[in-house]
């Protein structure tokens, strides 16, 4: 299950990448102690644009973990798109460091469903009859089960729509489903699992009713992140410490 904990998972080479990058001038210096001892000094410190240039000036050669890479872009292209939830751009963060890794786009792990389709290589080709066995499946679920999957979809649709938007529009041209077809199964499905008891004890409920309400902009943010400054169907991220 994703949660928005991209910010809790920070490592120490994250915290030194920080510190080194913030230190060429005096005015804009901060000390280990400033990003450890208050988590609102070290939110405002994470916004700082320098973090972002110097990511994408020197990708390949950084030694930064996976979720404070796409913790530091999400954060960046949501707030160029006027949403300065931090914990909203946390789960998305989350969400595609999650979904970056091939093995990963397949039903949450508790849904025992031997007939459910793994989207594996092919994941782009197959996106919509995935959500359809999805979707079938929560005929038979429990309620647990019913929140994981109804997030997954979300989760997922917002994924597809968002980092593969190109392809997804080029397939929807030869009678695929388009990207409105995701976009209200995504923001239906977020809506859903607000409300949802699960969603309470994890504390997710402000984040999923946020993403159903402004899904449209959350996704142009992706396609925005996607075509600027990811290649994930290329392999192009730099080197992470996973």
């Amino acid at each position: 299950m994703i949660r928005a904990n991209c910010r809790a998972r920070f490592t120490a080479a994250d915290f030194d990448f920080i510190v080194r990058t913030l230190a060429r001038s005096r005015g804009d210096s901060v000390s280990l102690v400033d990003l450890l001892s208050d988590s609102e000094t070290r939110d405002s410190i994470l916004d700082h644009p320098r973090l972002v240039e110097t990511i994408l000036s020197n990708a390949g050669h950084l030694h930064i973990s996976s979720q404070f890479y796409f913790y530091v872009l999400a954060r960046y292209v949501l707030q160029q798109a006027g949403i300065g939830d931090r914990k909203l751009c946390d789960y998305v963060g989350s969400l595609l460091e999650t979904f970056s890794r091939a093995n990963q786009l397949q039903t949450p792990d508790k849904i025992d469903n031997p007939e459910m389709i793994g989207a594996g290589e092919g994941f782009r080709s197959r996106a919509h009859e995935y959500i359809s066995d999805m979707l079938i499946a929560l005929t038979r679920a429990t309620p647990e089960q019913t929140f994981l999957l109804r997030a997954h979809v979300g989760n997922y649709s917002l994924f597809i729509s968002g980092i593969f938007h190109e392809n997804t529009h080029r397939r929807s041209l030869r009678g695929a489903p388009d990207i409105e077809f995701y976009e209200q199964v995504g923001r239906t499905n977020y809506q859903l699992v607000a409300s949802h008891e699960t969603a309470r004890r994890c504390e997710l409920t402000d984040v999923f009713a946020g993403l159903a309400d402004r899904f449209h902009d959350v996704r142009l943010a992706l396609n925005d992140l996607s075509d600027r400054l990811l290649h994930l169907d290329e392999d192009a991220r730099p080197s992470l410490l996973l």
